[in-house]
């Protein structure tokens, strides 16, 4: 493999504490209790759908739900990178990348103009070979569009590429990319569609570092 690609929410950063302070926030403001972020972690990865349906069951057939997304996202932006890290050894692992050298980028559902600010405030806007966001194709994950949007971007073959995250769409993306697939055990996923193991990827770790015995 020459290029190693990361979902956003839940395999390179942990984001969970802000976006749960955005929702908490459309919660006080009904008189609700607010949620702990241990409750709003395992939606996290679905971002404004899964936070609103933790908090407020709502979906998106519900007619009051896109006056909610656009009040929840308005939110976000404006406390986005508060509480939000990188996750442990994330750093190490993209610092071990650049040196051997071998490219990295980051390929997320997240919307390009959330994700490029943070991407910013975390020091790695220069780094990254590729940042694709959601909306950089017509097309969301599990479809592979994106993941070979940013192969390109990068000048790699899709086989070249390995694909990290922490969600069944992940996986089904790369495999569809045609790309090596690692599940993250570390991320959001829980149980969900039998957890990380049950996905059929390639690989599974369960730390960042794991990576590089991989590689």
């Amino acid at each position: 493999m020459r290029a190693v690609l990361f979902d956003f929410d839940g395999t390179l950063a942990d984001t969970a504490p802000d976006l749960g302070a955005a929702l908490n926030r459309m919660l006080v403001d009904r008189g609700r209790p607010s949620l702990p972020v241990e409750k709003v972690r395992t939606y996290a990865s679905s971002g404004a759908r899964g936070l609103l349906s933790v908090g407020f069951g709502k979906t998106p057939q519900d007619p009051d739900y896109e006056a909610m997304r656009e009040e929840f996202l308005a939110n976000y932006r404006a406390a986005i990178c508060v509480h939000t890290r990188l996750f442990a050894g994330i750093e190490e692992l993209l610092a071990e990348l650049e040196s051997r050298p071998l490219a990295w980028g980051i390929v997320t559902n997240k919307a390009i103009g959330l994700t490029t600010p943070l991407v910013a405030q975390l020091g790695l806007a220069g780094r990254a070979g590729c940042v694709v966001g959601g909306d950089s194709t017509p097309h969301l994950k599990p479809h592979p569009a994106s993941l070979l949007l940013a192969a390109k971007q990068i000048g790699m073959e899709p086989s070249e590429c390995c694909y990290l995250g922490d969600d069944l769409r992940d996986i089904q993306a790369a495999k569809a990319a045609g790309m090596f697939s690692v599940a993250v055990e570390y991320g959001y996923s829980g149980t969900e569609n039998g957890g990380p193991r049950g996905w059929n990827a390639e690989a599974v770790i369960g730390q960042p570092l794991d990576l590089l015995r991989l590689l």
